[in-house]
């Protein structure tokens, strides 16, 4: 005989309990470890793809950067660092939080593929436009990075919607770096 209170009430037990034995199991500690597991995957995740970006765009900025003409609306330098660093704070808490859910959830696979798949865009951004000094290609991978956070938070909302809302702040201001590079482009052409 079968009951439940909730679906997650009784996948936890469905875990817990085993019913050749009839006895109950601690699954805290792996719980605990799976949580701690996929906390570690989301930072290098989330801290690979931002140490890539900053080791294509640190030695750039002084020289080939400083001399681009830039648009009216384009933030002082200063300002991008502090906003890469909450972005990717949310960008990791978002993935841990798809990562540590039900891994039987329909469509969490093709979430974590998403997830993986702009991040690794988001890297290679930072390597077009700053290590390659081209921000037209960077203009391409960044439609593509784009599109891939809007399908990323469109799939993690179906999952977790803090996990989607988190997320939100990221696509608007890789909007706005749309914005600066087709500006960029175009006053530099």
């Amino acid at each position: 005989m079968a009951w439940r209170v909730s679906p997650s009430l009784g996948q936890e037990l469905d875990k817990s309990f085993s019913l050749e034995s009839g006895t109950m199991s601690d699954t805290s500690h792996d719980s605990g470890s799976r949580k701690i597991y996929n906390a570690l995957v989301a930072l290098v995740t989330v801290i690979a793809a931002g140490a890539i970006g900053t080791l294509a765009t640190i030695p750039n900025i002084p020289g080939w950067y400083a001399e681009l003409v830039k648009p009216s609306f384009n933030p002082p330098n200063w300002i991008f660092g502090p906003v890469w660093s909450a972005l990717y704070l949310m960008m990791a808490v978002a993935f841990w939080r798809i990562l540590s859910g039900d891994p039987t959830q329909q469509g969490r696979q093709r979430a974590i593929m998403l997830f993986v798949a702009q991040m690794a865009f988001n890297a290679g951004w930072s390597v077009a436009f700053f290590g390659m000094h081209n921000p037209a290609l960077a203009l391409g991978v960044i439609a593509i990075l784009e599109t891939l956070i809007v399908l990323t938070i469109m799939n993690f909302l179906k999952i977790d919607r803090l996990a989607g809302a988190l997320l939100i702040p990221y696509a608007l201001w890789v909007a706005f770096a749309t914005a600066l590079n087709i500006a960029i482009v175009q006053l530099n052409a």
